[in-house]
């Protein structure tokens, strides 16, 4: 279910509402109404907690990591995000997270579907749902983007092909196979040639052409060939100031294009930063990794709340699992899935506080367990989205909640 502001102020006198509903409709309430992009700060191959989002400065398991102080009384990151630390105001963290999947790319289909691996479906990633469930608008690019994308960037899955993500590079460099690579007018007549051969092959095979979407993909690439909304991907439009804001990195020029995207009508931006993989030399690379991260992700929630886009555009950054509190005798730390960590900001959630919380040793479960489909239930209701609503995948005639998670309450005023 998808309401606008008027219809969930409807609902919220009614008491037979579900308690998602409730939630639904109390968010409503609010001036800016329900969030209606998502931005992915993904960290490919498994952040650690400890050198992140979940500092144990005093524990024999942080290995000489140290803590700062943050913007949120009583909420420390690891060393390294100063930046972040002063925007953590605007941030909520996630301590607790939990996964039944420790390897790399199930790990990475559970975080980014909500489900784990299944034979007989192809779940649609949160950005897929997003772009298939929120009005379309005035957009002719395309509204699920990913930026670096790794080896998993977000599929349609059986919501179909056209939810995949349009997969981009270094924004520094130009949007390739955007531009006729011949003259406009020998651009044109090829144009014609294709639609002649369209015709004939529609000669009684009408059907079977539309169900290609042959027609409707073509139409569309040329619309966003000739749009003025490709500016969004040029971030050297941008001052210098804001440019430097978000570093001189891959990632932090990535970042810069999902806050142009996202005001442009895209829906789902994820940009991702590679290389998290540490079961070798692990504080080398998280320190590394915190050069890009930390200026890139504190200039991208500075950069929305100073043009007010935070409230309309939730950020989560976080990887598939986390890191072992133990460290390897190769000064790594191995796949954790049993207490990682997650950052969510924007959308109305609440933020500033960290839910959940850690062993230093990990030998205790972690206190407050939020599971990786809770996470998604709470972003599809910030969103204005019931968790509970299905969608049938075609193959198999199976109606799949949009998530079985359940909402963070925490994260909500």
């Amino acid at each position: 279910m998808h309401l606008d502001r008027r219809g969930f102020l409807t609902l919220a006198g009614l008491s037979w509402l579900t308690p998602t509903a409730q939630l639904l409709a109390r968010q409503a309430e609010k001036a800016d109404g329900p969030a209606g992009s998502i931005i992915l700060l993904w960290l490919a191959g498994g952040p650690s907690q400890l050198e992140t989002f979940d500092p144990h400065p005093d524990a024999a398991t942080a290995g000489g990591t140290k803590a700062i102080e943050t913007a949120a009384k009583g909420v420390r990151l690891a060393a390294g995000y100063e930046r972040l630390a002063e925007e953590m105001g605007s941030v909520a963290l996630v301590r607790s997270m939990t996964s039944k999947e420790g390897d790399h790319e199930r790990g990475t289909y559970m975080v980014k579907t909500g489900y784990r691996p299944d034979p007989t479906v192809v779940h649609p990633s949160i950005g897929a749902i997003c772009c298939h469930e929120l009005p379309v608008g005035p957009t002719d690019v395309p509204r699920h983007v990913s930026i670096l994308a790794g080896q998993w960037p977000g599929r349609g899955g059986f919501l179909g092909g056209e939810y995949d993500a349009f997969q981009v590079d270094d924004p520094k460099g130009k949007l390739p196979d955007v531009s006729a690579p011949v003259p406009l007018e020998r651009d044109a007549r090829r144009a014609l040639d294709l639609d002649v051969v369209d015709r004939a092959f529609g000669r009684r095979r009408a059907a079977r052409l539309e169900a290609t979407l042959h027609r409707r993909a073509i139409a569309s690439a040329r619309a966003m060939m000739s749009s003025e909304q490709l500016k969004a991907f040029d971030v050297s439009q941008e001052p210098a100031a804001t440019q430097a804001e978000y570093g001189d990195s891959p990632f932090g020029r990535g970042c810069l294009a999902a806050r142009r995207l996202i005001e442009v009508g895209v829906r789902c931006v994820e940009v991702t930063l590679d290389g998290w993989d540490s079961h070798v030399a692990n504080h080398e690379i998280h320190r590394g990794l915190a050069a890009q991260l930390d200026p890139a992700f504190a200039a991208l929630i500075r950069d929305l709340k100073r043009r007010d886009l935070l409230g309309k555009t939730i950020v989560i950054c976080g990887g598939e699992f986390g890191r072992t509190p133990r460290i390897n005798p190769f000064g790594g730390r191995d796949h954790w899935t049993n207490g990682f960590s997650m950052a969510l900001a924007g959308g109305g959630l609440r933020s500033g506080l960290a839910v959940g919380e850690t062993d230093p040793e990990g030998a205790k479960d972690p206190v407050r367990p939020a599971r990786v489909e809770d996470v998604h239930a709470t972003v599809l209701t910030a969103l204005g989205l019931d968790p509970a609503r299905e969608n049938v995948a075609p193959l198999t005639g199976r109606p799949i909640k949009l998530s079985e998670g359940r909402v963070i309450r925490e994260l909500w005023g």
